[in-house]
């Protein structure tokens, strides 16, 4: 009962009391509304749960892949002098126009949405640039969605693709190895989403394409598709 006692009296002499400047006042409400932010970024969004974080220290199995066994192999095949001269993958581009967005505003965040699922990471609305009255197309709407992958989530999806999808692709007869760009950047082409095994088939409303391009550090295009190779990307011969 004392105890009990000697709380609350504890409890209201906080309450009376008062700061001893502005300055304290002034910094309790910044910690006050900085903790209040804090608890709404941990809160998921939509009533979706949050993804997962990946653990501190996690090194994704391509990285460790590319350290061991891809960058020795190309420094004995072009005889780099300084492992800095090795090319690497810096980012992909996940890209996905959807023009029936002109009319119906919907499919493009539904697309988006599962832009989101194949990439592990939001998507963003692409708007288009300027008006265009032959396509009905007016300025700033959105037509398309796309995402930048780099470090873990890049490795991560390279590896999807490599190992999961594109076998799932009809036809699949292997990757065109002269789609570069002269600089060391490859493009590719996937007619259907649905390859990807994030995708379930059964809630989507509509199969959409999208454009995959592996931006890399090579100076010329033989050395990047030796990179690519070299992580196992299934091109023709």
């Amino acid at each position: 009962m004392a105890e009990a006692q000697a709380a609350a009296d504890k409890a209201a002499k906080a309450e009376k009391a008062t700061p001893q400047s502005p300055k304290d006042a002034a910094r309790a409400e910044k910690a006050a509304a900085k903790a209040e932010r804090a608890a709404k970024a941990d809160k998921p969004k939509g009533g979706k749960t949050a993804r997962p974080r990946l653990p501190e220290g996690y090194q994704p199995r391509l990285r460790k892949y590319y350290s061991e066994v891809v960058a020795p192999k190309l420094i004995e095949q072009f005889g780099y002098k300084n492992k800095m001269q090795v090319p690497t993958i810096t980012k992909i581009v996940l890209n996905m126009g959807v023009g029936e967005g002109v009319n119906d505003r919907k499919k493009v965040e539904n697309a988006a949405a599962d832009l989101s699922l194949i990439a592990g990471q939001k998507a963003v609305v692409t708007r288009s640039r300027k008006a265009i009255a032959t396509y009905k197309l007016r300025e700033n709407q959105p037509i398309g969605a796309r995402v930048t992958l780099r470090k873990s989530q890049m490795y991560e999806f390279i590896d999807r693709l490599v190992t999961v999808a594109l076998p799932r692709a009809r036809d699949f007869r292997g990757l065109n190895p002269k789609s570069f760009d002269g600089r060391g950047n490859f493009a590719l082409g996937i007619k259907e989403h649905i390859i990807f095994p994030e995708i379930n088939y059964d809630k989507i409303d509509q199969v959409w394409g999208l454009d995959v391009v592996v931006c890399t550090s090579a100076k010329t295009d033989d050395e990047a598709r030796a990179l690519l190779r070299a992580f196992n990307f299934p091109f023709r011969q």
